[in-house]
């Protein structure tokens, strides 16, 4: 399978992560809250291209790539929690590994270190969020559908039965 964010050549400078059909879920809530990450991470990717870009260019525009994301995630966690998943699942974790890397970033910009972290980030993360939305992502939006969860309501038409589940269908997660 190819990843749904690889972009062309000759958009690669321009964008970060491409919105296209592979990244729709069909879930309204997702998919909204995925096409603002996608515009947020290429805003922040014209950003750290930009010749004149200041510190607090880059600062403002990645607190709001972080508040979001933390929005984002919170919203998928409490899905999961709703439709089973184990607490501690391989989705959760890439979750806090992937908030961690950003606010890390924003501390070494802070520090005023050097800008080669938050100029790689956009692009890297851009290709993770294309095979995190293509299979972790989905597989929530399945698991949901299955159990009957309405996101609009909180409410779980059939409430989960047995084990929680890992959150990837790997049998390497736990």
């Amino acid at each position: 399978m190819t990843t749904a964010v690889a972009p062309s050549a000759a958009t690669a400078a321009q964008v970060a992560v491409s919105w296209t059909p592979e990244l729709e879920l069909h879930e309204p809530h997702i998919d909204a809250t995925h096409r603002e990450f996608v515009d947020l991470l290429n805003g922040l990717h014209e950003l750290v291209n930009a010749e004149a870009a200041t510190q607090g260019q880059l600062l403002e525009a990645l607190d709001g790539l972080i508040t979001h994301t933390e929005a984002h995630f919170g919203m998928e966690e409490r899905w999961m929690a709703a439709v089973g998943f184990a607490p501690e699942n391989c989705h959760s974790r890439q979750h806090t590994l992937v908030l961690d890397v950003l606010r890390e970033v924003r501390k070494h910009v802070e520090a005023g270190k050097d800008l080669d972290p938050v100029r790689r980030l956009p692009t890297e993360l851009g290709q993770w969020f294309g095979f995190h939305a293509e299979a972790m992502d989905a597989a929530l939006v399945y698991t949901m559908q299955q159990a009957g969860y309405d996101p609009a309501t909180g409410q779980c038409a059939r409430p989960p039965l047995g084990e929680a589940q890992s959150g990837c269908g790997s049998s390497g997660c736990s």
